[in-house]
C-alpha cells in the first residue's frame, strides 16, 4: 500500500524560501521511491505579494498542492479548514511552529492523525517579542507537543531548545538537506574580490550589518565588490540601495533583487566568497548552497554557522565587525588566492553528505515507522 503523507506548510511555491524548498525536496524524494504519495496543504496567498488568491488545487512538479483561505497576520495566520484538508492523511508533517502545530495538536482527538513536525527555527528568528514568543514557547507549544510522535529539529540548537519543553526521547535532530546540483559551477582558477549574498533580505540577515563592514573593508582594499541578491522581505531594493548611497559605496556594490535561478546562478560564477551575517537561522541552507557553487563562505558566529565550519572545516568565522573581521577576510583571500581550485573543490566535497537523497530517507523512513504505530 502507498503510504499518504500530507506535508502542512504555511507557505509553499510559487513563494521563494527555505522553508518552502524543504518541503519541495522532501516531496520529490517521496515521489521518486513510488512508495510515498506527498500532498501539500498550504495557505492560498503568500505573505509578500500582492493578495492575489492563489489556485484551490494544482499539481506542482508532480505533487498535489492544497491551498486554503486564511485569516489574522503572517506570524500566527488562522486556517481551520486544514482539518477537513487532511481527511485522507496516513501521516501528517508539520513544518514550522505555528497556528498549523499548535492548532493539529489540540484536535487531534478529534482527526487521530498521526502527527510529526519539524521546527524550522521555532518562531526565534527574530527579537521581536521575545518576551511574549518565550511565554507562549514554554506554556502553548510545551502542550502542543504532547500530541506529536516526533520532533525533528532542523539544527542542533533547535533540538536543544524543543528540550525544554517537549520529551527528549521525541526529538531527532535531522538538519536540512539542500540541493547540491542546482549552482553547480565549472571549476574556476582564480580567486577574485568579489564577495555575495543570496537569500531572503529578512531583517534578521544583518544585510546593513554587511554593507556597514563592507565599507569598512573597501577603507582597507578598495578592489572589493559586493553583491546582494535575492527576494525582498523586510527590506527592499530601494531600501538597501539609500543605506548603499548614504555609505557612498554605490560604484562598489550591485543590488539584484528577486533574480531567477539562472541569472543568481551566474552571479554566483562572478564571485569566490559568500557572506551572511546572520543573527538567527534555523539552519543556514544559502550558505551550503553557495558551499557546492565552490564559493568559500564567511559567516556570522551563530551556532548553525560554527557547527558548519566546524563539520566542514571550511570557511570563516566573524565574531563582530572590528578590525579583526576585516584581517579575517583580508587573510582569508590571500590563502585562496594561492590555490582556488583546491579551495573551491573542498567547499564542493565538505558538504556532500547534505544532499537531499541521504536527508529525505531519514524522514521517509520516520513516516513509515509512524504509520505503523
Amino acid at each position: 500500500m502507498v503510504l499518504k503523507v500530507f506535508h502542512v506548510v504555511r507557505q509553499y511555491h510559487p513563494s521563494i524560501g527555505g522553508l518552502e524548498d524543504v518541503v519541495f525536496n522532501i516531496a520529490q524524494q517521496q515521489l521518486k521511491t513510488g512508495q510515498q504519495a506527498p500532498t501539500v496543504i498550504t495557505l492560498d496567498r503568500l505573505f509578500r505579494g500582492d493578495d492575489a488568491t492563489l489556485p484551490h488545487h494544482e499539481v506542482r512538479d508532480g505533487v498535489p498542492v492544497i491551498r486554503l483561505p486564511y485569516w489574522g497576520s503572517s506570524r500566527y495566520p488562522i486556517c481551520f479548514k486544514v482539518l477537513a484538508a487532511i481527511r485522507d492523511a496516513d501521516v501528517v508533517h508539520v513544518h514550522g511552529v505555528d497556528f498549523f502545530f499548535d492548532f493539529l495538536a489540540l484536535t487531534r482527538f478529534w482527526h487521530r492523525k498521526p502527527l510529526v513536525a519539524c521546527s524550522h527555527g521555532i518562531f526565534f528568528h527574530t527579537a521581536y517579542a521575545s518576551g511574549l514568543k518565550k511565554v507562549f514557547f514554554n506554556t502553548v507549544t510545551r502542550l502542543s507537543c504532547l500530541a506529536y510522535r516526533r520532533i525533528f529539529a532542523t539544527s542542533a540548537n533547535d533540538g536543544r531548545l524543543f528540550a525544554q519543553v517537549c520529551n527528549p526521547a521525541k526529538i531527532e535532530v535531522i538538519e536540512n538537506g539542500v540541493d547540491i546540483d542546482k549552482f553547480r559551477l565549472p571549476p574556476r582558477t582564480e580567486a577574485c574580490k568579489h564577495i555575495i549574498y543570496f537569500g531572503r533580505w529578512a531583517s534578521n540577515k544583518g544585510l546593513l550589518d554587511t554593507l556597514s563592514l563592507f565599507k569598512q573593508l573597501l577603507a582597507k582594499d578598495d578592489g572589493w565588490q559586493l553583491t546582494i541578491a535575492g527576494r525582498e522581505y523586510d527590506l527592499t531594493a530601494q531600501q538597501l540601495a539609500a543605506e548603499v548611497k548614504r555609505l557612498d559605496i554605490a560604484d562598489k556594490v550591485q543590488i539584484v533583487p528577486n533574480p531567477e535561478q539562472d541569472t543568481l546562478k551566474s552571479l554566483l560564477q562572478q564571485a569566490s566568497y559568500f557572506i551572511c551575517l546572520s543573527r538567527h537561522e534555523g539552519f543556514g541552507l544559502a550558505a551550503i548552497e553557495a558551499m557546492s557553487a565552490g564559493l568559500v563562505p564567511i559567516l556570522s558566529a551563530i551556532p548553525p554557522f560554527v557547527r558548519l565550519v566546524e563539520e566542514t572545516g571550511q570557511g570563516e568565522l566573524l565574531a563582530g565587525f572590528s578590525e579583526e573581521s576585516i584581517f579575517k577576510i583580508m587573510t582569508l583571500h590571500e590563502r585562496c588566492s594561492q590555490s582556488y581550485t583546491g579551495f573551491a573543490n573542498a567547499q564542493v566535497t565538505a558538504i556532500q553528505h547534505y544532499s537531499w537523497s541521504q536527508v529525505a530517507r531519514l524522514y521517509m523512513g520516520a513516516y513509515a515507522d509512524m504509520s505503523c504505530v
